[in-house]
């Protein structure tokens, strides 16, 4: 089976990478864009686990390794079973 996990800064974190992007995009003409938060994807193969182990697993992992939980928020998915 195949998860998704997306983490990015909580919304009360400043978030200077998106800051410079939306700056970017205004001075190229789209000054319709109000915000731009950057993130990461991280795809994760799982394989001889159940789908509720995996599910289990997931928030361990995204919660404990791939995001700082004081300025992070995550969410995962199953993408493929």
């Amino acid at each position: 089976m195949k998860a998704r996990v997306i983490v990015s800064f909580k919304d009360e974190v400043l978030d200077p990478q998106g800051l410079t992007i939306k700056n970017a995009l205004h001075s190229l003409g789209y000054k319709f864009i109000k915000d731009v938060r950057q993130g990461k994807v991280f795809d994760i193969e799982i394989n001889g686990i159940s789908v509720e182990d995996a599910k289990k697993y997931l928030q361990e992992i995204a919660d404990k390794v791939l995001a700082n939980p004081v300025i992070e928020k995550f969410h995962w998915e199953i993408i493929e079973k």
